[in-house]
């Protein structure tokens, strides 16, 4: 049931982020003159792949000035909704890495197996975390599988609303400072 009601709920916020959507792909076809989506292959629950969907950001190795203002705002992540239809990923859980990350960070040994037994998320505590250290992201990704339930969800999702209006960096100094006290 809970899967199902995911699905429509993301079906739900496609629909509704289409204008955006619509406006956004406008502004790159204009000013960018290259594709709207990016696909890539990730790694997702048993670190079997999958290709997820967003919006592209960069362009010859460097992050456009519409991609900063997409990645600040998490606008470029709205095309994973169909991600979620699809059923590759969840609203929340561990960040899809992909296989290069996982090698970079040294995340496939046995040690890390447990961050790959639940799927990845839209988004999660390692993304929300005002500190960006492999060290810390994992914390919070097991954290997260050890402790998932609806009140931690609707914290996640509350504080993930919130960095569409306020941005990525002002919501991690909010945590921060919620830390801190």
């Amino acid at each position: 049931m809970a899967k199902l009601f995911s699905k429509i709920t993301a079906f739900i916020l496609l629909i509704c982020s289409t204008p955006l959507l619509l406006i956004v792909s406008l502004l790159i076809l204009i000013f960018e003159r290259d594709k709207i989506l990016f696909y890539q292959n990730r790694i997702g629950l048993n670190q079997k792949p999958f290709t997820i969907t967003k919006i592209r950001t960069m362009q010859h190795q460097k992050i456009t000035f519409l991609g900063r203002i997409l990645r600040k705002t998490g606008i470029d992540e709205i095309p994973q909704l169909i991600n979620i239809i699809k059923g590759d990923i969840n609203f929340i859980g561990p960040r899809p890495l992909t296989q290069f990350d996982i090698d970079r960070l040294e995340w496939n040994t046995n040690f890390h197996k447990q961050r790959w037994s639940i799927k990845p998320g839209l988004t999660g505590l390692g993304q929300l975390s005002p500190i960006c250290h492999k060290k810390m992201t994992l914390f919070w990704d097991n954290y997260y599988v050890k402790h998932q339930c609806f009140s931690l969800n609707l914290k996640i999702i509350t504080l993930t609303c919130f960095t569409l209006f306020l941005g990525k960096n002002n919501v991690k100094k909010i945590i921060q400072n919620k830390i801190k006290k």
